[in-house]
C-alpha cells in the first residue's frame, strides 16, 4: 500500500461541517494533527526529513503528502520567532529537559528576544502552501508549541513552580506576553484566504491530571485561548485545540468559556474518543482518537476491526466526527498500518 495515492473527491466545506455540527457531510473527514518529517518522507518515499524547508521541493512534497492520502484539511504550524536551546544533546537530554530553561528571573525576562507582537511568526510558509493548494482545500494553521508549552520550556516546569510562590508576577508576565503574541499571530493567520480553521497544539496534561492545576490554567491560558478562538470566530472560522492528558476537570472551560469548536487528543487510557463523543460531541466535535499504540502495535485483521468500532461509536446518532490518530503521525509509526486505518475509514464511511 505504500506510495499508493488514496483517490477521492474532498472538499474542505464537508470537513467545515463537521466542526460547526451543521447538516451531514458527503464522507468522513480525515484530520491531523501532524505528521513528523520521518513519516512524511517513508509516505513519499523522499529524503524530506533531511531536507530544509528552502529546499526547492520541501512544500509541493508536504502537500502532495496531505493531498495524497484524502486529506481537504492541511494542519501546518509554525512556532515563534524566538530562540531555543538546542534539544538534540549528546549526553541524552529530552527536548523538555529543566536545563533548557533559560528564564530564571526578571533579569532574564528583559533581556530575552521576544519578537515583535506585530510579526510574531514567519507566516512565508502558510503563503507558499495557500499557493500550493487547490481551491477547495484549506490550511488549519497555527503556532506550533502552545502558550504552556512554551512558558515551561523558557522556564521550565520546576521553575514555573517556584516562581508562582517567589514571584507570580513574573509568572503572569511571562503568559500575558506570549498571549499577545499568540493571538496577533492568529488574528492574522485568520485573515489569510486560504487559512480555513486555526488549531493550536498545547499539551496541559499526563494520564491522570494537568500539569497546572485547573485554577491555574483558568488564570493563565484559558484568557489566551478565548481570545485565540475568538480571532478565528471573527472571520467565521473555527477553532481546533489538540491537547495531551487528563483534561476531565477543564473540558466545560474548554467548551464554554474558551468556546473551542473541536478538540484533539485522544487516549484510551485516559479518555477514548468514543466516551467524549457522548458527553460533550454535541457542544466539542472530537477528531482522531485512535489509539497510537494500538495502531502500531495489533496486526491488520484486528486494526480493522478496531476502526470500525470507533467510527461506529463516534459516528452514532448522526454524531459528527473525523477519522484520524489519537495524537500524530509519529517517526515509529508503520505507514502501511495507518494507511490501513484510512482504508477501512473508506469502506465504512465513504469517501
Amino acid at each position: 500500500m505504500l506510495g499508493k495515492r488514496l483517490r477521492r473527491d474532498v472538499d474542505f466545506a464537508e470537513f467545515l461541517k463537521v466542526l460547526h455540527r451543521q447538516g451531514p457531510p458527503r464522507y468522513l473527514p480525515f484530520y491531523e494533527h501532524l505528521a513528523t518529517d520521518n513519516f512524511i518522507g517513508r509516505r513519499t518515499e523522499t529524503d524530506f526529513e533531511h531536507w530544509p524547508k528552502d529546499h526547492p521541493v520541501y512544500w509541493q512534497t508536504f502537500v502532495d503528502f496531505w493531498l495524497g492520502m484524502g486529506y481537504d484539511c492541511i494542519p501546518l504550524e509554525i512556532p515563534l520567532s524566538i530562540p531555543f536551546q538546542n534539544a538534540d544533546d549528546p549526553g541524552g537530554k529530552s527536548h523538555s529537559s529543566e536545563s533548557f530553561a533559560v528564564i530564571h528571573n526578571r533579569a532574564d525576562f528583559e533581556r530575552f528576544p521576544w519578537p515583535d507582537e506585530s510579526n510574531p511568526i514567519d507566516f512565508r510558509p502558510f503563503e507558499t502552501v495557500g499557493r500550493l493548494i487547490p481551491e477547495n482545500i484549506r490550511i488549519a494553521a497555527g503556532v506550533a508549541g502552545g502558550p504552556y508549552e512554551i512558558a515551561s520550556h523558557l522556564m521550565g516546569i520546576t521553575g514555573i513552580s517556584y516562581l508562582l510562590a517567589d514571584d507570580p508576577e513574573l509568572v503572569r508576565d511571562l503568559f500575558g506576553l506570549l498571549g499577545r503574541l499568540y493571538v496577533s499571530a492568529d488574528r492574522q493567520l485568520a485573515a489569510m484566504n486560504a487559512v480555513g480553521a486555526l488549531r493550536q497544539g498545547d499539551d496541559l496534561g499526563y494520564k491522570t491530571a494537568t500539569f497546572l492545576s485547573p485554577p491555574l490554567l483558568r488564570e493563565l491560558v484559558f484568557p489566551i485561548y478565548r481570545q485565540m478562538a475568538a480571532e478565528a470566530h471573527a472571520r467565521n472560522k473555527p477553532f481546533i485545540l489538540h491537547s495531551c492528558g487528563n483534561l476531565g476537570e477543564v473540558y466545560p472551560d474548554l467548551i464554554q468559556y474558551c468556546k473551542i469548536d473541536a478538540k484533539h487528543s485522544f487516549e484510551d487510557v485516559i479518555m477514548p474518543v468514543e466516551k467524549f463523543q457522548a458527553q460533550y460531541g454535541a457542544q466539542c466535535t472530537p477528531l482522531g482518537g485512535l489509539d497510537v499504540d494500538i495502531i502500531c502495535r495489533v496486526d491488520e485483521a484486528t486494526l480493522r476491526a478496531y476502526t470500525r468500532r470507533k467510527i461506529e461509536a463516534c459516528l452514532e446518532a448522526g454524531r459528527y466526527w473525523a477519522l484520524g490518530t489519537g495524537n500524530s503521525l509519529t517517526s515509529y509509526m508503520p505507514v502501511e498500518k495507518y494507511l490501513i486505518v484510512l482504508d477501512e475509514g473508506l469502506r465504512v464511511a465513504g469517501g
